[in-house]
């Protein structure tokens, strides 16, 4: 079994010896958000509450995807989000998100949406993860969806890859601080 990280450079470590590189600091696991803290001989666990094997970095500048195999497959909505789509069928774009147990879903009306920690956000995420101005979405009078990173300090990541300004299909994740939003059409 291969203990792969992720991000910028692909870094690989064996299950049983010791990692070439130093992986020390706090992991975030993304399908749960348990938080792991690993020292620099420590290999990367599965999750201890989910059993998941992808964690990000819990650091505020740079986040990387940390796993114990790499994930090539596309990871599945969330129940409530795929719950949501049904609901939703025909009715527009929308951003949907589970939080605290509540599945949460925002239209997406033509102009920007502004997504962050701030009180005048339009999706205001009140988590030390979110910048207080993290990301927009822009919804042209065409009807085509971008996203622009806003200057964030944890970045903007669309579909696991770091974006500054990207198209928006139906099914993108959008990866804000903790936060897993998805583009409902």
């Amino acid at each position: 079994m291969t203990i792969a990280v992720g991000g910028r450079d692909e870094l690989d470590y064996e299950a049983g010896g010791p990692p070439t590189t130093d992986v020390h600091g706090s992991l975030i696991c993304v399908e749960c958000g348990y938080v792991v803290a690993l020292h620099a001989e420590d290999l990367v666990p599965r999750c201890p509450t989910c059993s998941g094997s992808g964690f990000r970095r819990a650091r505020m500048f740079e986040q990387q995807t940390v796993g114990v195999e790499m994930i090539t497959a596309a990871k599945a909505e969330p129940d409530g989000v795929t719950a949501a789509r049904e609901r939703l069928d025909g009715a527009g774009p929308h951003l949907v998100w589970e939080h605290g147990g509540d599945v949460r879903e925002v239209p997406l009306t033509d102009g920007w949406t502004r997504i962050g920690r701030s009180t005048i956000a339009d999706i205001r995420l009140d988590d030390p993860t979110v910048s207080r101005r993290h990301a927009l979405v822009v919804r042209a009078e065409t009807g085509e969806l971008k996203a622009l990173d806003d200057r964030s300090l944890n970045g903007l990541f669309v579909n696991g890859k770091r974006v500054e300004w990207t198209p928006l299909a139906d099914g993108d994740e959008l990866e804000i601080g903790r936060f897993r939003m998805y583009v409902v059409t």
